[in-house]
């Protein structure tokens, strides 16, 4: 079958976002007809989110009203649960409402997770929590995303555009399909050792080149900069222990329970008493 790499494309030209995601309305679904089959889906959530989820339950079944999704608080097993309904129009809001509950659990507040239900938002939550043996490191590392008073956080979430929460073993994610790229690449590599704040420096560098439209079309690697690692082993210091007089005699024999005993008096004693 003769390759169509190279044939000319007319319609793909320079103008077009391709990360811009069209809004779906009740207008494009054109049959008007409930779907097939029910989709469903379920999660748990802890115990310390059980309060709040009840406060803000109506809220959550408002929103997903308005999409055309059925939604369940199950207090007794912990879990939340959402529903397509006959008046669902739109396929992918059954996964936005999937999110929107994931989120919930990992402790995003509700003004903040239900933005997910916009088309041109998503999420990912990045599991960490096996991505590093000891557990000292794992806490030094995760503390590594926060910085001090939350600063390293607040500059990703300025050059990321994204929403980031750090709660346990996960982080939690909210922006744009190119943030979320971002942010992943990020939390990973500060699990494998390797400081954000370098990753920080990057991306104000790309910022302001992706301002020079000069050089839109130039490889920007040599505007990068480039870390090596310096962090040379350390070798720790030999402790030299002091060697014992030698002496040819041999050790002293060591004392019977019974030599003990009779040294203490002990063993005159319970004859006595027999």
């Amino acid at each position: 079958m003769p390759s169509s790499h190279d044939k000319e494309k007319p319609w793909d030209t320079d103008d077009i976002d391709k990360w811009n995601i069209e809004e779906f309305t009740a207008e494009d679904n054109r049959s008007g007809q409930p779907f097939t089959e029910e989709s469903s889906f379920a999660t748990l959530f802890p115990k310390y989110r059980e309060r709040y989820l009840r406060q803000i339950w109506g809220d959550v079944t408002r929103a997903l009203e308005a999409k055309g999704i059925s939604c369940v608080l199950d207090l007794v097993q912990g879990s939340m649960t959402v529903k397509t309904s006959r008046k669902t129009y739109d396929p992918a809001a059954i996964l936005k409402a999937r999110d929107l509950i994931k989120l919930l659990a990992r402790s995003v507040p509700y003004p903040q997770a239900v933005k997910i239900l916009q088309d041109d938002i998503a999420c990912d939550i990045i599991k960490i929590g096996n991505l590093v043996g000891s557990k000292e490191k794992f806490v030094k590392r995760r503390q590594r995303l926060l910085g001090p008073n939350g600063n390293t956080l607040k500059a990703l979430e300025l050059l990321t555009d994204c929403y980031i929460l750090v709660q346990g073993n996960t982080v939690a994610a909210m922006g744009s399909y190119k943030g979320l790229k971002q942010v992943r690449r990020i939390v990973e590599d500060c699990m494998h050792n390797i400081h954000p704040v370098y990753h920080v420096k990057e991306l104000m560098i790309k910022r302001e080149l992706s301002k020079r439209p000069e050089l839109a079309n130039e490889d920007w690697s040599r505007f990068l900069p480039q870390f090596k690692k310096r962090n040379v082993a350390r070798r720790k210091p030999r402790v030299v222990k002091d060697k014992p007089a030698y002496t040819p005699f041999p050790p002293a024999q060591t004392p019977r329970k019974v030599d003990l005993e009779m040294e203490s008096g002990s063993y005159f004693m319970k004859n006595k008493s027999s």
